[in-house]
């Protein structure tokens, strides 16, 4: 709406200055500084809030050091992440860019499914919460939504850098001061990590059968696309089990999303590090800017000892944004890298239950790989203090972050 604003200041009154809000980094800067003064100013009054109504976590029995303290902390603080995730977008952002539209539909999507979670755990008493079918038709039909946006939308686009001919033909055979890119085109391409051509098509999965295939993509790439939104927001969920570890490592992974972002929405970036070029995505930098100030303000309150937890509300709908940030860049294939942590949390659930199960119905005796699962409770089972382990688990992610950034040199 700012934005909006000062457009027309610029433009219709040619008001100086005025002009600076066309400035991604401008408007990404103001973006990271009101979520983090939302967060920590309305963060402080719904914990006070949630502390009055009585809104408390419930906590299970698992044996774990420092657990009975927990009990009574205000949850569904994830209200704090998304209020200061919008506001700042809805403020600076561009919101006829699909993207910015995809990736707030995402976000009060998913919110409201772990809202009503949280919701059904603290005022109906019910431990369970919403029960899983319902959790899965939400992520699914989200992932049907955003499938169909980004195959269809004609907006979502991509540029392919010209060959040396078309160059030539446009620019003669002086040095080229512009980078020049083929006309945008609707395409199913993606970024396959540490490869020379490191360009995948899922059309490719239909076409080798028949080339007239390829106008049924869509059945390849939505299904896909509900597998990330649903295997990432389940993983960030399972990662929210003690105090700062989801809050922080989903900040690490979208600072590296911005990056990656940032480098496909810029021609000169994409002409230098020989990308695609993708129109329209360096506005998403605005929306990672609200999401990175959004985190570090809730860290304030959910840092050890932690004064509020997320709750579903907050851990499902960074999940599903994440999800839907790395596919609208075409990196979606980085996610094994660049959310290390959250899969190797899904993994390690996947592995003890897997194994137990196994080892069961073979000898008759349930058997475990780890301790306790997920994986951080493992370490906890081991003597860690829960800060340690999110501060090394905070390093790790930091690093997988840099080694996906790095990526897209390393071909």
């Amino acid at each position: 709406m700012i934005y909006y604003l000062f457009s027309y200041l610029d433009e219709t009154l040619n008001i100086p200055g005025t002009g600076v809000m066309q400035y991604i980094s401008v408007r990404g800067a103001l973006a990271i500084v009101t979520s983090l003064l939302i967060s920590m100013v309305f963060g402080k009054y719904l914990i006070n809030k949630l502390r009055t109504l009585q809104i408390g976590e419930t906590v299970r029995d698992l044996g774990l050091e420092g657990q009975s303290e927990k009990a009574g902390t205000p949850t569904m603080g994830g209200l704090i992440i998304l209020g200061s995730i919008i506001v700042p977008v809805l403020l600076f952002a561009k919101l006829d860019n699909i993207y910015i539209i995809t990736l707030l539909l995402t976000t009060v999507w998913m919110g409201a499914i772990g809202f009503a979670d949280d919701y059904i755990k603290v005022f109906k008493k019910n431990k369970e919460g919403l029960r899983g079918t319902f959790k899965v038709i939400g992520q699914v039909s989200l992932g049907v939504i955003v499938g169909s946006i980004f195959y269809f939308h004609p907006d979502v686009t991509i540029k392919q850098k010209a060959t040396r001919a078309t160059q030539t033909e446009m620019w003669g055979e002086t040095e080229n001061t512009i980078p020049v890119f083929n006309d945008a085109e609707k395409s199913t391409k993606t970024t396959i990590p540490f490869l020379k051509n490191n360009e995948f098509d899922y059309a490719a999965l239909i076409t080798w059968i028949s080339p007239s295939l390829k106008k049924y993509a869509w059945l390849i790439f939505i299904p896909i696309v509900i597998f990330i939104i649903t295997a990432v927001s389940n993983g960030a969920n399972l990662t929210d089990g003690i105090d700062g570890l989801a809050t922080g490592t989903s900040a690490i992974v979208v600072v590296a999303l911005a990056i990656l972002a940032y480098f496909s929405g810029s021609i000169i970036f994409a002409d230098y590090l020989n990308i695609m070029y993708i129109p329209f995505t360096g506005e998403m930098v605005i929306f990672a800017a609200a999401f990175i100030g959004a985190c570090i303000g809730f860290l304030w309150y959910n840092s050890y000892p932690a004064q509020v937890f997320m709750g579903d509300t907050g851990s499902l709908a960074i999940g599903a944004i994440i999800a839907v940030f790395s596919i609208a860049v075409r990196k979606e294939l980085l996610i094994p890298i660049l959310c290390g942590i959250f899969l190797a949390e899904n993994l390690s659930v996947v592995i003890q239950v897997g194994y137990f199960k196994y080892t069961k119905k073979r000898f008759g005796e349930g058997r475990r790989v780890f301790l306790m699962a997920p994986l951080h409770h493992h370490y906890q089972k081991k003597g860690y203090h829960e800060s340690k382990i999110v501060t090394r688990f905070w390093i790790i992610g930091i690093m997988l972050a840099v080694l996906a950034i790095i990526t897209l040199k390393m071909r």
